[in-house]
């Protein structure tokens, strides 16, 4: 028993020791996020973009349309060829149409990042400030699930596993 007793003891007096040392904490940055200033009025320019944008693409809708209805029309009383032409030129704006959906989704997505960095910045800063001032050695977001910082004075163990695996 007694030699169980002196085991135990030796097992958990260094996992004490190091719990001594660690520090953590965790963040919501979604909650963050959503209560920052600057949001409501990034929300108000992506919404206009996307007014603008909407406006734009039935306006081609409208112009596809148009010539569709123009095509119905002289249909049964059209050569081959005014047949043909019209309906290359219906095919031409659909293309477009396209074309103007996969690039307004990107344009807004990259307006989206242009006026979110600032801010995710701005948290991950503000993260990093309170773990350098409290001496944490890892804050975990909640929100992500993501370790969004590491002190200086944690060890990183990546080399060590590299080396178990046999990675240079």
């Amino acid at each position: 028993m007694t030699k169980k007793l002196i085991i135990l003891l030796f097992a958990i007096v260094p996992i004490a020791a190091f719990a001594q040392n660690v520090k953590l904490a965790h963040v919501n940055t979604s909650e963050l996020f959503n209560q920052m200033p600057e949001i409501p009025g990034i929300e108000t320019q992506l919404n206009n973009k996307q007014e603008e944008i909407s406006k734009n693409g039935q306006a081609l809708v409208d112009e596809f349309n148009k010539k569709a209805e123009e095509f119905q029309k002289l249909a049964p009383t059209s050569s081959e060829t005014i047949k043909a032409d019209q309906q290359k030129q219906l095919d031409q704006i659909q293309e477009r149409y396209q074309m103007f959906v996969q690039n307004s989704q990107r344009e807004m997505e990259e307006l989206r990042q242009k006026l979110l960095a600032p801010i995710q910045q701005k948290i991950a800063d503000a993260i990093k400030a309170v773990g350098d001032e409290k001496g944490y050695t890892y804050i975990f977001d909640l929100a992500a699930g993501n370790l969004v910082y590491v002190s200086t004075t944690a060890e990183d163990a990546t080399p060590l596993v590299k080396s178990k695996l046999g990675i240079k």
